[in-house]
Formats: structure tokens, C-alpha cells, sequence
């Protein structure tokens, strides 16, 4: 009996050996992956914000999802456990960047193919996904051909008429839309807020110069993002 008793206990210990061995290498892998995916993030960011946290939590998510599945394993009652223990975190921020989810996703699917063994998987999946982002980033692939800004013009309440504009932006646009018109100053103030597009060779400046002639030289301004909100 006693032989027997130490052949299961060497067995353990073998065990409990190659157990520990598989989950160092798939931390130190899914750490390396991660690195590589945060890098080409920041490489390959163009968003307005950029959050060195975020690249940070990209790693760590990466990381520590590859300990859940190895955790996991394949007891069932444990990923039910599990299940339940994370339903109570509960994220506030918002991501400003749809392109900041996929990063996420992208690292915990090389971290989950890590800690299910999956090594030469989760190698094959990184360098392969980070080909393609590079693909789409250098070609831009995507953007649209057709540049839409937003045109902001202040005028005095007694010179507001919507129309008033109208001839100098047919002139120097190939597309204009009025989407809002609001009051400033304590009401002392019309600003009326355009989507534009301009003609092949008019230049912003041409544009602001010919309707600061006629808003009594007030702010005029050309914004290149959010014109999505309209």
C-alpha cells in the first residue's frame, strides 16, 4: 500500500509541476502578445484621445484573462462561479473610440487562447490580426471620399436672417446644409452652425474672409471633427 501511496503522491507532484509550468508560459506569452498589441495601438491610434491606462489595461486584460481560463479549465461549476463573481464589476467609462473595444477584445482572445493551451493559435492570431490592422491603417481603407465640416458664424441678433449667407457659401461650397441655429451672449448673438463641403481649390480662409465681410467681422469658425452629430 505504502508504494502505491507514493507512486499517486509522485504523481501529483508531476502534476502540479507541468501545471505550473503551463501557466507560466501562458502568462509570459499572453504578456508578450498583449505588448505587441498595445504597441500597435499606439501606433496605430488617431482618435482625440489617447489614455496611457487604456494601453496599460489592454496588457493587464490580456494577462488575467489567460489565469481565468486556466483556472477554468474544464470544471464547469468553477466557470459558473466565476460568471457570477464578474456580473458584479461594473465598467463607468465609455470608450470614445468604437476601434478602443476591438483593441480589448483583440487582447483577450490571445490571452483566452493562452490559458487554454492554444500557444502556436494565439502566436498565428496576433501576428496575423495585427498584419491586417496595419493593412487597413496605411491604406486608410475606409475614410470617406468625401470631406464634411462643420461651419460655425456669429451674427448680431438685429442682422439674423437664415438665408443671408446663402449666395457667398453656393459660391465657395459644393455642399451646405443650415442643421442649427442658437442664441449667445444673453441672446445679443445668432450662431448658425453648418455642414459644408467645399469646392476643388477654396481654401477654408477664402471662406471665412467673404462672410466675415458680412457678420460685422464676428467669430467664424471651421471644425474638421463631429460633423457626425448632425
Amino acid at each position: 500500500m505504502e508504494p502505491f501511496l507514493q507512486d499517486v503522491r509522485q504523481l501529483a507532484d508531476l502534476t502540479s509541476r507541468l501545471t505550473i509550468l503551463e501557466s507560466a508560459a501562458a502568462i509570459f506569452l499572453s504578456f508578450f502578445l498583449t505588448l505587441i498589441i498595445a504597441a500597435l495601438y499606439k501606433h496605430t491610434h488617431t482618435g482625440a484621445r489617447y489614455s496611457q491606462s487604456f494601453v496599460q489595461t489592454i496588457i493587464i486584460m490580456g494577462i488575467t484573462v489567460s489565469v481565468v481560463m486556466i483556472v477554468i479549465g474544464n470544471n464547469v461549476a468553477v466557470a459558473f462561479g466565476l460568471v457570477g463573481a464578474f456580473s458584479i464589476i461594473r465598467f463607468r467609462s465609455a470608450m470614445s473610440d468604437p476601434k478602443d473595444i476591438a483593441f480589448i477584445f483583440f487582447g483577450m482572445a490571445a490571452g483566452i487562447s493562452c490559458g487554454l493551451g492554444f500557444y502556436l493559435l494565439a502566436i498565428l492570431f496576433t501576428f496575423s490580426l495585427s498584419v491586417i490592422i496595419l493593412i487597413l491603417y496605411y491604406t486608410d481603407f475606409g475614410k470617406s471620399s468625401t470631406s464634411r465640416k462643420r461651419l460655425s458664424i456669429t451674427v448680431p441678433e438685429n442682422l439674423h436672417d437664415e438665408t443671408i449667407f446663402d449666395d457667398v457659401l453656393e459660391d465657395h461650397l459644393a455642399f451646405f446644409s443650415l442643421r442649427s441655429i442658437e442664441t449667445t451672449s444673453l441672446g445679443t448673438m445668432i450662431q448658425l452652425e453648418y455642414v459644408i463641403r467645399n469646392k476643388e481649390g477654396i481654401t477654408d480662409k477664402q471662406l471665412m474672409d467673404e462672410i466675415r465681410k458680412m457678420n460685422a467681422n464676428l467669430k467664424v469658425s471651421v471644425n474638421y471633427m463631429n460633423t457626425d452629430v448632425y
